[in-house]
């Protein structure tokens, strides 16, 4: 049940948004364990004249660049499912936007189970009451 927030540099479009939010899909189920079903992805675009690196705009530099934040339950993943996640993650998007910035984030957060959760439920909520999760 994580959640994604992506901010991107670069012209948004439909074809683009998709191939994003499928490499996410992809990468959150095969390599977190994550259940897409349940997997959320916010992508936001940002004009590479307004996204500055160093003091200069990414349309000065000729490159693009990327925020990827993902929220997943604390103590649900090792540090190499994290590390991996992170770069396959980064080669995914780098294959999507051409050169990017290698100032180019992915954030995981491992949050608390008792201070997450969905549909009104926390995922502390759900581990122990896993039959009501199902309804």
């Amino acid at each position: 049940m994580p959640i994604l927030t992506v901010k991107i540099s670069a012209p948004a479009t439909p074809q683009l948004t998709q191939a994003i939010a499928e490499m996410l899909l992809a990468h959150s189920e095969r390599i977190l364990y994550k259940a897409r079903q349940v997997t959320a992805i916010v992508i936001e675009y940002l004009p590479p004249e307004q996204w500055f690196i160093g003091g200069q705009s990414l349309a000065t530099q000729g490159l693009n660049s990327f925020y990827c934040d993902i929220r997943i339950t604390d103590e649900t993943n090792s540090k190499q499912e994290k590390a991996q996640f992170i770069a396959e993650t980064y080669a995914g998007f780098a294959a999507l936007l051409g050169p990017v910035h290698e100032e180019s984030y992915i954030h995981v957060h491992d949050v608390r189970a008792t201070a997450y959760g969905y549909g009104g439920k926390t995922q502390e909520y759900r581990y122990h009451h896993p039959a009501s999760d199902a309804q």
